[in-house]
Parts: structure tokens; C-alpha cells; sequence
């Protein structure tokens, strides 16, 4: 959709079950070098009740490639710019409350869905206001150092639900990445669901299937309560 009422161009996918006023919304976050038209794929294969909101990341790359933040690439490694991190963070946060705005969601079911470099954000904004994210899955991502600085106190995060999953044969984020993720969320009082599968830098079927699940399993439970 590209209305000026909103920071960020986004596709999106009505639910197509429930009935209630107000949807649980699933807020897809490509990766680097992608667009909106990267997970918006997904849709299809998560619970029918999700508001699926697929949104283009800030900073164009080139034609049709977009990123939260630019990546800087040299001989010592890839040099992130921190002031591009923390303006990526606020238009994430403004693009959000601009869809409860707009759109009848359920603020009490809000679920984040990201992709490598979009998984970055989602675990920050979820790690930095966890009341506000009822759930977030990081795929073939990892925590960026300036998240770990910035977590809400431990009582908050008690029982955040997180699903991380990558591939033992990325060659993009190797799987230490994704083991380190472990770790770190395993220090914290979060509700963490771990697991690895045999792909590259990309959603396996097999990872797909068993995201679904967790989501369709978080949904229901939330809707219980």
C-alpha cells in the first residue's frame, strides 16, 4: 500500500477467519538487499486469522532493494553505522503505531516476523518494549550488540515468546550466529524455541512448516487468555 499517512511502503493480507473487531497482526521485516514482495509469500501458510502487514524497509539499495540499515563491507569486516541502526528503530516504531492507527489489530497480539537483517530488528524492538510484542520469530538472523545494551529490565521479558531457527549450511550468517542468538536469549527470562535446520541463508519448508505451527500455537493461546 502506498499512502503518504504511512512512513513505509507495505503489502497486506486481510484475515481470512476469526471474526473478531480487532486482528492479530503478523508484521513480516525482509532482510537486507529484499523488498515487501520477499515474505509477503508467506502469507498464504500462517494462521488464517493474522492481519499479514508486509512492510519495505527504509533505504534503497538500488532498484527493488531495500534495507533497515545500510551494511558497509571491508577487509576488517562489515561496519555498521549506529546512527542508521537507531533511525531504522524509530521508523520501525512510528511504522507501527501508524498500522494501529490505520487497521483494527489487537494490540494484544502483535507478532513480528523477520528475516536475517529484519529478524535484527524484530528481535530489538521486541527485546527493547516486550508488553508491546506478543511473540517474534528471528530466521537466519542474530542480536546486534546495540540491542543487548538496550533490553528492558529482566521482569519484562519474562515469558516473551521468541522463535529463532537457522541454517547449518548459511554461508551469509554462519551458524555460530545463530548459536551465539541461543545463548545470549537463553540468559534471559524469555520463552526461547531453538531450533536448526540443513539450509542455506533461506525458509526451509521444514522451517516454515514448524514457524506456522508455533505461531498457530501462540495465537491460540493468546486468544484462550
Amino acid at each position: 500500500m502506498q499512502d503518504s499517512s504511512f512512513s513505509l511502503f507495505h503489502h497486506s493480507a486481510e484475515p481470512k477467519t476469526g471474526g473478531a473487531a480487532k486482528a492479530p497482526l503478523l508484521l513480516l521485516l525482509h532482510g537486507y538487499g529484499a523488498n515487501e514482495d520477499d515474505l509477503f509469500g508467506l502469507a498464504p501458510y500462517v494462521d488464517e486469522r493474522f492481519l499479514v502487514i508486509s512492510a519495505r524497509a527504509p533505504v534503497r539499495l538500488g532498484l527493488g532493494m531495500h534495507a533497515w540499515f545500510r551494511l558497509g563491507f571491508t577487509p576488517e569486516g562489515i561496519l555498521i553505522d549506529p546512527h542508521e541502526v537507531e533511525q531504522a528503530r524509530t521508523t520501525l516504531r512510528g511504522f507501527l503505531d501508524e498500522l494501529l492507527a490505520a487497521y483494527p489489530i489487537d494490540t494484544n497480539a502483535i507478532y513480528l516476523l523477520g528475516f536475517s537483517q529484519g529478524a535484527m530488528m524484530g528481535l530489538d524492538l521486541a527485546l527493547r518494549e516486550p508488553e508491546l510484542i506478543a511473540g517474534v520469530v528471528a530466521l537466519s538472523g542474530r542480536i546486534m550488540p546495540s540491542s543487548l545494551e538496550t533490553l528492558a529490565e529482566a521482569d519484562r521479558l519474562i515469558g516473551l515468546p521468541i522463535f529463532v531457527a537457522h541454517g547449518t549450511e548459511d554461508n551469509i550468517l554462519p551458524i555460530g550466529h545463530g548459536r551465539a542468538t541461543r545463548e545470549r536469549l537463553g540468559a534471559l527470562p524469555v520463552s526461547l524455541t531453538y531450533r536448526e535446520y540443513a539450509m542455506g541463508h533461506t525458509i526451509s519448508e521444514d522451517s516454515l512448516r514448524d514457524v506456522a505451527e508455533w505461531l498457530r500455537q501462540q495465537l491460540s493461546q493468546h486468544l484462550i487468555h
